[in-house]
């Protein structure tokens, strides 16, 4: 009631009702109701205390508006009724009024009586997140409608809705499917209808993005990952169960399927499709937002440049090959260009595996077999050679997968000292992986040989003292 406390004062000192609303203070009508108030409860007069706000609130209460709050829509009441219970938005009513039923009254009028029938809601309490211009984009998939396909099947199509987090702009499409290739693709075209590459993309965890879901160390969809790199964006998937991280383009999502889809006839996925990148041009991105209060390509003027520069060759997201089959042989060509041969196997159940093009974590596995872990070994030093020897010889147990992680620790201290660890192993006969990675991790491997002790025990480390020293006797003690 502050304000109208404010308008009384206003009065009180000489101004006009339009000076008032001219002020933005209140409107016209408004201010006219306060005066007529104000004069009958002598609320004007100078020489009274302006009255408390409780007041003011008790008796403008009881003075409603006298103007009529009936809406220019009412004669659609039924119609509107069952749109809003079907989900249908306010805006996406209006504009199915005026094109079918010739109604030419504003949105409010609608919008009035939309309240009239939904009743009083109260707004769940929100956290608006901010987002500077290029910062991000959220992406999400949404339901659309059932089309028939170039089968004459009838199927369930998906929005593809990516919004810019600070101009609220979108690309949509609808695709038939969430597929990898499907989803890849659509992150091209978007990129290419905002003619520029944000520094982040905000998703869900669908299945086609990421493969294993988690708050902390997600895993990332490989070829998702290649677009990552290929564009220069980072991946930012939401926690699981909590789709409010991205609430911009959930609300963008219900956007278009309470506002685009309703009310319209598509004859296909192109005509749909041309039909929504019209709208988003002229109605969507014309629009005033309910959150920016700004018109979301007004914006995206603004936020065009802050956007990453598209990469001058488009990174490489998935091809569609050719196989040419025949008795002896399997082809693969790529926009008619030959790219390999592979031969087929000779007798049933054999496999034939040509390796250069196996993945590299299966190429690796495949290639570190006995022959090339003891080359590894010789190549790191002759002790390297023979603790591997040793260890590959053994008459009972398979020890390959040892011997690799003992050349695998060269990566972390080098061969030199990977070679003088296996040294004082073979020194102490402790041919075990962990002998090997404790002496590098406790730097023994270091000590020269004149600063080893012939006293027994004398240093707490296991592999501090040579090998020669463990039969030796000395006077009441045999090692």
């Amino acid at each position: 009631m502050f304000k109208y406390r404010e308008v009384l004062a206003r009065l009180r000192a000489g101004e006009t009702v339009r000076a008032i609303a001219r002020s933005g203070l209140v409107g016209r009508d408004k201010a006219t109701v306060v005066r007529e108030v104000a004069r009958a409860q002598g609320w004007l007069k100078m020489d009274q205390p302006l009255p408390e706000e409780t007041d003011i609130a008790r008796v403008l209460g009881q003075h409603k508006p006298s103007a009529s709050t009936i809406s220019n829509a009412e004669p659609w009441r039924k119609l509107v009724t069952e749109w809003l219970e079907q989900g249908v938005s306010g805006t996406a009513i209006h504009g199915a009024l005026c094109r079918n039923h010739g109604f030419t009254g504003s949105y409010s009028s609608v919008a009035r009586l939309s309240q009239s029938i939904r009743g009083a809601q109260r707004p769940e309490p929100t956290v608006r997140l901010h987002f500077d211009p290029g910062d991000a984009v959220q992406v999400d998939f949404g339901a659309g409608p059932m089309m028939m396909d170039a089968d004459g099947v009838e199927r369930r199509t998906w929005a593809f809705v990516m919004t810019l987090c600070f101009s609220r702009h979108q690309y949509v499409e609808f695709v038939w499917d969430q597929s990898v290739p499907t989803w890849l693709g659509c992150h091209r075209r978007a990129f290419e209808w905002f003619n520029g590459v944000p520094r982040r993309v905000i998703i869900d965890n669908a299945k086609c993005a990421i493969t294993k879901a988690c708050a902390n160390d997600p895993l990332v969809q490989r070829a998702y990952g290649e677009c990552a790199l290929g564009y220069g964006f980072k991946i930012d998937p939401c926690p699981p169960y909590d789709p409010q991280k991205k609430g911009i383009v959930e609300a963008g999502v219900k956007y278009v399927k309470r506002n685009f889809l309703p009310l319209r006839q598509f004859r296909h996925l192109t005509d749909l499709n041309e039909q929504v990148r019209h709208w988003v041009m002229n109605d969507a991105g014309q629009r005033n937002h309910g959150t920016t209060r700004q018109r979301p390509l007004a914006l995206f003027a603004l936020e065009r440049d802050s956007l990453n520069s598209l990469p001058l060759i488009a990174p490489d997201l998935g091809k569609r090959l050719w196989l040419r089959a025949t008795d002896c042989s399997v082809a693969l060509y790529h926009a008619h260009q030959h790219i390999h041969t592979h031969p087929r196997p000779k007798r049933r159940g054999e496999r034939v595996t040509v390796r250069d093009h196996l993945p590299p974590n299966a190429a690796a596995f495949l290639t570190h077999d006995r022959q090339y872990c003891l080359e590894q070994a010789k190549r790191v030093g002759p002790a390297c050679q023979r603790l591997a020897s040793q260890l590959l010889d053994d008459r009972i147990l398979e020890k390959l997968r040892t011997v690799q992680n003992i050349l695998r620790l060269g990566r972390t201290y080098g061969p030199q000292r990977l070679d003088a660890a296996c040294a004082r192993a073979l020194a102490h006969d402790s041919l075990y992986y962990r002998t090997v990675k404790s002496i590098l991790a406790g730097n023994f491997d270091r000590l020269p040989v004149t600063e080893l002790t012939d006293e027994p025990y004398a240093s707490k480390a296991r592999f501090a003292r040579d090998a020669d020293d463990l039969f030796t006797e000395q006077p009441g003690r045999l090692h």
